[in-house]
């Protein structure tokens, strides 16, 4: 038997190792996304057309664009959080800087976070109660003249068709 031959130490090393290992399986397993698309139409009367991927669970919404090493311009990600609450978030093991526009449920953009850093543990936070937060690539809500106000139109909103 091995655990006779080696060290009291070692043994309890490799199996806090091995519990660590196994511990970390389920996080590690990917989430799969739906996806829509969306559009959202500015107060000058522009429209910018986004393929979106859906992010309506806990798994999902954990994961959300973690690991990413890309993403289209025109690519994004919705997060339903499934009723009006205060929303925070961070930018922990995503590699690519975001835009944040965070949704009230009729789908008015109540506040952008423009530019989040990548890997930062920084709360990012709605500043108010909102049902949705759409992460589109950092820079693009400047871009494209997203401003507050705006509205996401989207059939996991419920404003579009």
């Amino acid at each position: 038997m091995i655990a006779t031959l080696l060290p009291k130490s070692i043994v309890s090393a490799l199996a806090a190792l091995t519990f660590c290992v196994v511990a970390a399986l389920p996080a590690a397993a990917a989430e799969t996304f739906p996806s829509e698309q969306l559009t959202i139409q500015t107060a000058e009367g522009k429209t910018h057309p986004f393929t979106v991927e859906l992010a309506t669970t806990d798994g999902q919404r954990q994961q959300g664009l973690m690991y990413r090493k890309t993403m289209a311009p025109t690519n994004g990600m919705l997060f339903d959080f499934g009723k009006d609450r205060d929303v925070t978030m961070w930018m922990r093991n995503t590699l690519i800087p975001l835009d944040m526009l965070f949704i009230s449920k009729e789908g008015k953009i109540e506040h952008i976070h423009p530019n989040a850093v990548p890997h930062s543990e920084a709360i990012i936070s709605s500043n108010g109660a909102v049902r949705y937060v759409l992460e589109l690539n950092g820079g693009a809500a400047e871009k494209l003249d997203i401003k507050r106000g705006d509205t996401v139109l989207s059939k996991q909103i419920g404003n579009a068709q």
